[in-house]
């Protein structure tokens, strides 16, 4: 059990990554990116608590979700809650999505945490929303400097691997 902020959840979203998802929006932010769509995360003293095993029991009562997405505001400001409930979730044969302003560049040089989490993802689409760079037809991105990545590949390869649509 842990403890995350929460700004809230989407039970059962399809444009969070691929098949339906359960989105967990953590609370708090330090991008502040302009035309961000969730700006009420980015508030760090705003949110409510939330148990990580909550999460998770609500999250296998849904028999048709292929998996989890970490949103925000930024995950990576909360990574060990994220991490121990990414494992979990993996114990249950779901992946885990995660978006991050950070790129993976800065998390593989941030926290002995964050390095943790990265390492228990599937999927990473990193990068900050930037608006001028706003294309809506790219798949689960806002922006054409974002990259979906294959998180364990990009790792096992020691580069980053782009995730295949």
């Amino acid at each position: 059990m842990a403890l995350i902020k929460l700004a809230g959840t989407v039970n059962d979203s399809i444009v969070d990554g691929e098949g339906y998802r359960f989105t967990i929006f953590a609370q708090g932010c330090p991008h502040n990116c302009i035309g961000c769509q969730n700006p009420q995360t980015h508030d760090f003293s705003g949110g409510y608590a939330e148990d990580t095993d909550k999460l998770l029991e609500t999250i296998l009562k849904n028999p048709l979700l292929s998996g989890a997405t970490f949103s925000g505001g930024e995950p990576f400001c909360q990574p060990k809650p994220l991490a121990e409930l990414a494992r979990k979730l993996h114990q249950h044969n779901l992946d885990v999505w995660c978006y991050t302003g950070y790129t993976i560049e800065q998390i593989l040089n941030g926290t002995p945490e964050q390095v943790e989490l990265l390492g228990e993802l599937d999927v990473l689409v990193d990068g900050p929303y930037e608006e001028w760079k706003r294309d809506i037809s790219l798949s689960f991105r806002g922006s054409s400097n974002q990259r979906v990545i294959d998180v364990q590949k990009s790792l096992k390869q020691n580069k980053v691997v782009l995730y295949e649509l």
